[in-house]
């Protein structure tokens, strides 16, 4: 081999050897996929069937990556024009001043729903170690001000479509207890829980229906069979997509809109949109 094929041949495995790394810091995690499905809801009213709820979570507002994306997904996601809207937790990474200056600039593009839009928090909403309770709070009245009505352990109806909502597992504030002794199965109920790993929690009191949660992000990075290196839970089931939880309860989990780092691999971020049947 002469000096110039060395060369070549050098440039073309470098090259190849680049691009994942590429593809992974700059393309992947700002190629959005809005995932359609059915959601079957037991009780749901007639008047309702046909209708759209859409999923976002976890946009974790920082300095981590271009929160303009999140803006310009926003504008994407309104064209759906979904009747119901649920955010799942982590508006921001950690609630510093500037985060939250961050998020109401971000928030001002929020997407509604036309009958009615709800939200959660999730565990960064709760700023160092989880457990900054006035950083939660502060989260709370700007996503009110923008609309968003948080269910923290609380519970609303919104034209026969009753919302459950949980403040996070790893938060000092969580406390379904509040809220799910009050759980009646005759309604059409849907919960909000960040964290999915508290499906494995006796706090459920005979729920029986759909649990929405995110937390995960998908693992961001997966190598199919091989691992999956970024899953913050400890059930290792609960990683994106439907599971059956085989008692009458399923769980969806978003893969996430934002990410805790900007690197994803086959984890695209996801904005889902449900159309509601009857159960």
């Amino acid at each position: 081999m002469n000096r110039k094929t060395f060369l070549k041949r050098l440039f073309q495995i470098a090259v190849v050897g680049a691009f994942p790394m590429l593809y992974s810091w700059q393309i992947e995690p700002f190629w959005l996929e809005f995932v359609e499905r059915k959601l079957p809801i037991r009780n749901l009213p007639k008047a309702l069937e046909g209708k759209t709820l859409m999923q976002i979570s976890d946009l974790h507002i920082g300095t981590r990556f271009d929160w303009n994306f999140i803006i310009d997904s926003f504008q994407k996601a309104k064209k759906y024009d979904p009747d119901f809207v649920v955010y799942t937790g982590d508006f921001v990474n950690h609630g510093s001043f500037q985060e939250l200056e961050d998020l109401k600039k971000v928030m001002k593009h929020a997407v509604l729903g036309n009958l009615s839009t709800y939200g959660i928090l999730g565990n960064h909403d709760y700023g160092k170690d989880w457990k900054d309770l006035q950083s939660s709070d502060n989260i709370c009245n700007i996503l009110q001000s923008f609309g968003i009505t948080m269910l923290n352990n609380a519970q609303e109806e919104s034209h026969g479509l009753n919302f459950i909502g949980f403040e996070d597992l790893w938060s000092p504030n969580f406390a379904p207890q509040k809220v799910m002794k009050n759980y009646d199965p005759s309604k059409a109920n849907i919960i909000l829980c960040h964290n999915p790993d508290a499906c494995d929690k006796d706090i459920w009191n005979g729920y029986q229906g759909w649990i929405l949660s995110g937390h995960t992000h998908g693992g961001q990075c997966r190598i199919p069979g091989v691992i999956i290196p970024l899953l913050p839970v400890e059930n290792r089931n609960y990683t994106a997509g439907e599971i059956d939880l085989k008692d009458g309860r399923m769980l969806y989990i978003n893969r996430a809109l934002g990410h805790s780092f900007q690197v994803r691999f086959m984890v695209r971020p996801e904005i889902t949109v449900f159309t509601l049947t009857q159960g």
